[in-house]
């Protein structure tokens, strides 16, 4: 019988890059060669013979070796059964072995053509140095030419914290924004737009984090004698690092309550800088909600010895959280309840060693359920009252809300890390959706992370964390599209490479989306003599002008004005 190549490829199995998950607008890569035509093979083809060349080779190690076609319809219908291999064609080899050879070469991925996608504008974060603890502008000069480098790639804007344990250091009510008002003019100057963030929490301890700027010294005063003021672990470990939601309402702080705090701070940042309204060098306030300025609860702090993958652990025991547990578990009926998990293991645990977390676990019982609803509200609650005098401070401008990527243990039933973190979001249930609701309330964008981070690498790194950064990114990123908000985006750890730029990409354009859908901004985590370096800043060149490439769609102006159309009508 004679052999024929293609025997060996009938049956051969299509590999996905992008195996490990698969969403409906995500895309698999287009694969092919920097090859002659005549040479030039399909993707499938050539990524199907690369699986499969050791079964090919041990195919001609043998001359009794059988063709891995079991059966061949031929003769009008007569089955004729596999030969062995008795002679093959010394052209047949030569052919075989090219194929062989095309699929041993390193893969290219073609890149996708972006032009006629929407226009993504493009920030940078300044760095968390950029202001000193006096409320002084460290080094302008260097800032300036900065900023004119980043002017220079067509940069849109850059984002800047404005912190509290800064500007309300040493006394309550008594403001200074000296240092900002230097940094937002040369920002204006050079026909940059800015992103302000309202940071509410301590900076330092964290990834990335050089600096340190606790919370105002009057208020750790305070907490010195009130250690209930910071979220509460349940061994009694304080975290200073912002200030517990249990005291929204409570005025423990000088005769203010904690929301009264953050609307008198966002109440003076708006008269401060009326002009940078007015001209619309401001394009958008983040308001800081928690630990990182993110909306969740500090569950997995590393000052606490905190390690990557850990479950991290509920922060529900100062006084006042716990006595508003005690209010729900009475309302319910069932007092019993008023207390946090007792088998939720530890910061470093994994789900399967705990009662709580393990497949069939405590978190899907009946006071399972009462307790998450209850931690989660309370999370929900805290956005509620905050945007809400959020919108009365900054009537008229783009607010925006950051949410983290939690995306260990989500292959997981229970999601253990999302469910400390106060996102109740086991496989069952949609923990984000309450949120989004929550910010179309009040007409706020979703700013969410990881988007650079790929299920792959994650396997690759860390295994045992059964991590999904692709799929928490699809499920958060509809949440958020399915109420009609803005979502925007930044990268969770330092990116300077093509991949990690084109994943960015691939999240803030989606491929085929009926919709239409993308983000409506990304902000670059974040502006260092490392992004700065040639090759670096020669890739961060190339992926802004691949965000902007297209038509300019200004989906967060339209969508905020027409908000704003609908507020005037209602009142």
């Amino acid at each position: 019988m004679a052999f024929s190549p293609a025997h060996f490829f009938q049956n051969a199995w299509p590999l996905n890059a992008y195996s490990t998950v698969s969403r409906a607008w995500l895309s698999p890569p287009m694969v092919s060669r920097t090859l002659p035509a005549s040479r030039r093979l399909s993707s499938r083809f050539v990524i199907s013979a690369q699986y499969n060349s050791h079964r090919l080779y041990g195919n001609f190690a043998s001359s009794t070796a059988r063709s891995p076609v079991s059966s061949k319809v031929e003769n009008g219908g007569e089955n004729t059964e596999d030969h062995p291999i008795d002679t093959v064609d010394d052209n047949e080899v030569k052919m075989i072995s090219q194929f062989l050879q095309i699929a041993d070469e390193p893969l290219k991925l073609l890149e996708r053509d972006f032009s006629g996608s929407p226009y993504v504008p493009v920030y940078v974060m300044l760095p968390l140095s950029i202001i000193n603890m006096n409320c002084e502008l460290v080094d302008p000069d260097d800032l300036l030419h900065q900023l004119r480098t980043l002017k220079s790639i067509n940069v849109d804007g850059v984002m800047v914290d404005c912190w509290w344990g800064i500007v309300e250091a040493h006394a309550p009510q008594v403001y200074n924004w000296s240092g900002y008002k230097r940094l937002f003019q040369i920002v204006r100057d050079m026909q940059l737009k800015l992103q302000v963030v309202m940071s509410f929490h301590e900076c330092g301890g964290n990834v990335g984090d050089d600096v340190h700027i606790p919370l105002p010294e009057w208020v750790r005063e305070i907490g010195r004698s009130n250690p209930d003021i910071f979220f509460t672990d349940k061994e009694g470990r304080r975290n200073p690092e912002c200030l517990s939601w249990g005291i929204d309402k409570e005025r423990v702080l000088k005769g203010r309550t904690a929301v009264e705090i953050y609307f008198d701070y966002m109440r003076s940042f708006r008269v401060e800088f009326d002009e940078f309204f007015a001209n619309g060098i401001i394009s958008e306030i983040e308001i800081g909600l928690g630990p990182c300025g993110e909306l969740r609860y500090p569950s997995y702090p590393a000052n606490h010895g905190w390690q990557y993958p850990g479950i991290g652990e509920f922060q529900c025991y100062d006084q006042y959280l716990l006595r508003s547990l005690t209010k729900a578990a009475e309302a319910r009926g069932h007092l019993f309840w008023a207390k946090g998990p007792d088998n939720a293991g530890h910061y470093n645990s994994c789900p399967h060693e705990t009662g709580f977390f393990c497949d069939g676990g405590e978190y899907d019982s009946y006071y399972g359920r009462f307790f998450l609803n209850w931690y989660s509200k309370v999370l929900v609650d805290h956005g509620d009252r905050v945007l809400a005098l959020a919108n009365l401070a900054f009537e008229g401008t783009c607010i925006a809300v950051k949410l983290s990527g939690i995306h260990w243990w989500y292959k997981t039933a229970s999601h253990a890390a999302e469910l400390t973190a106060g996102f109740y979001n086991p496989c069952n249930r949609d923990g984000y959706a309450p949120i989004a609701e929550m910010l179309q309330k009040h007409g706020a964008a979703l700013n969410f992370t990881c988007v650079e981070l790929r299920t792959l690498d994650q396997e690759e790194g860390f295994p045992e964390a059964l991590a999904d950064p692709e799929g928490l990114v699809w499920q958060v990123l509809n949440s958020a599209w399915d109420v009609s908000i803005p979502v925007a985006s930044e990268n969770a750890l330092p990116c300077y490479d093509r991949e990690g730029y084109n994943k960015i990409l691939e999240n803030a354009k989606p491929l085929n989306d009926p919709d239409g859908r993308h983000l409506s901004a990304f902000t670059y985590l974040r502006l260092t003599p490392v992004l700065m370096e040639t090759h670096n800043f020669k890739e961060f060149e190339r992926f802004v002008k691949r965000m902007h490439e297209g038509k300019r769609f200004r989906i967060k102006d339209e969508w905020h004005s027409q908000l704003l159309k609908k507020k005037s009508r209602s009142c």
